[in-house]
């Protein structure tokens, strides 16, 4: 049950990285885009290659720092997790929550279903998230970050 919670607990960390990222327009996350999209809004003069490389950095920052230091320390050191399997058991459950909260709510029904993120000027390279995208990403939920669940779970068994 533990483990639900700190999935959700996640999924609202993105969530809320997502809403700050588009509070001003979908522009401010354009980064997450397809690179057609990004020349686009760029060629629109909606945004700038600098503003983009920085809200690259700050989104990657905000997402991935947590999922490489805070997701491990809470389950080895709060939910008190000792060993490799049960640790990477926790670490990959953890990531398939928010995984799967990101594949089908944000990707499929927030970016696909809504206006939100719709950029005016490109409307014509919809859907944002491809055929191939949606497969890349897909595999990088169900290989990927089972990786990074052992990769973590092996690093905190030699702390």
């Amino acid at each position: 049950m533990l483990i639900i919670l700190e999935g959700l607990i996640m999924c609202f960390w993105l969530l809320l990285i997502c809403v700050v990222g588009i509070a001003n327009g979908p522009v401010g996350l354009v980064v997450f885009y397809e690179q057609d999209v990004k020349d686009r809004v760029v060629k629109c003069g909606l945004t700038t290659a600098e503003r983009i490389k920085k809200a690259s950095a700050i989104s990657s920052i905000a997402l991935f720092l947590p999922l490489l230091t805070v997701v491990p320390a809470v389950v080895y050191f709060y939910n008190g997790v000792d060993g490799f399997l049960n640790g990477f058991l926790q670490l990959l459950g953890l990531f398939m929550i928010m995984n799967l909260f990101d594949r089908f709510f944000i990707d499929e029904w927030w970016v696909g279903h809504t206006k939100a993120w719709i950029i005016p000027g490109t409307e014509d390279l919809m859907p944002y998230i491809n055929t191939k995208t949606r497969i890349r990403k897909w595999i990088g939920t169900l290989v990927g970050f089972p990786i990074l669940a052992a990769i973590e779970a092996g690093i905190m068994q030699l702390m």
